[in-house]
């Protein structure tokens, strides 16, 4: 059992967790891997199985709760949850006002996190070097694929929850981004904001299959091939580089259901050297790496 204080800081890393995952480009899996939480969240998840659900018909809560780390969840998700519901107004406010601020951040917490993260494989191959390469088309791909006008029926709200949860889980792989990619991007954050319970009880069914499901794959990649499974988050967290690039020109746009002219296809450029907001970009980059090194400098001596 955890103290109050561990308690605490779980609760802030699903905060961070759920901060992260509004915005279209950045992971919760990534929080969850630089904050030292990623493989006992999924074999917490992992854990809804046959034996919970034999602790349940035998009326015994206490071994299920038990069995699925409860607590661990609760707390995690309860911050997630808080970030969410509390922070994407705000989060959207400086995407929509400071772009190039916010992305630089993340930018800079992504490329320490696949630094950092890289630490954690016990022995470099050429399995572990190819598993990269293959993590880095993969993640690159799916930052150019174009969004597409998809229906707003309730099947496909269910849809979109259990594959964008596949990718929250996923470091690198932005739950959001994949919104983004099925047209379901603002239309769930509408839901939040205005509180719409069909959508968002529809959309947290989808979820909650999607997770349970995938993450059986996952932590038997992790106990199996431990360092080729890292290896591939480490390369699909170097490919999602792209997408958080800060300085951007759109080739091509669109209009959306709210008549306002977005961005479909968008092509990374260097800054300028008189742009204004070049310092700060840079300092805010370099501020995002310093604070996953101390991070994982902190778990490292934990």
């Amino acid at each position: 059992m955890k103290t109050r204080v561990e308690f605490l800081f779980l609760y802030l890393k699903g905060v961070a967790m759920g901060s992260a995952d509004v915005v279209p480009g950045v992971s919760g899996g990534t929080i969850a891997l630089i904050t030292g939480i990623y493989e006992e969240l999924i074999r917490s998840i992992r854990s809804f199985d046959t034996t919970a659900l034999s602790c349940l018909f035998k009326k015994n809560i206490k071994g299920a709760w038990e069995h699925v780390n409860g607590w661990f969840l609760l707390v995690l998700f309860a911050g997630i949850a808080t970030a969410i519901l509390s922070l994407s107004k705000i989060i959207i406010f400086l995407l929509l006002n400071h772009p190039q601020l916010v992305w630089s951040f993340f930018f800079g917490l992504i490329a320490a996190s696949a630094i950092m993260v890289s630490k954690h494989i016990k022995i470099w191959t050429r399995y572990g070097v190819l598993s990269v390469i293959i993590g880095t088309v993969v993640g690159y791909s799916i930052t150019v694929a174009i969004p597409v006008n998809t229906p707003e029926t309730l099947w496909f709200v269910f849809l979109s929850g259990a594959i964008a949860i596949c990718a929250m889980i996923l470091p690198g792989i932005s739950g959001s981004f994949i919104l983004l990619l099925l047209g379901k991007y603002q239309y769930i954050l509408t839901a939040l904001k205005d509180i719409q319970l069909d959508v968002i009880m529809v959309f947290s069914a989808g979820a909650a299959l999607g997770l349970i499901s995938f993450s059986h794959l996952l932590n038997r990649m992790l106990e199996k091939f431990h360092d080729v499974t890292i290896a591939m988050l480490i390369g699909v967290m170097i490919g999602s580089l792209n997408k958080v690039w800060p300085w951007k020109i759109a080739l091509e746009t669109y209009i959306d259901r709210h008549e306002e002219v977005k961005p479909l296809v968008e092509q990374n450029v260097l800054p300028a050297l008189n742009d204004p907001n070049l310092a700060y970009a840079a300092g805010l980059a370099i501020t995002g790496f310093i604070l996953v090194c101390l991070i994982e400098y902190g778990g490292r001596k934990k």
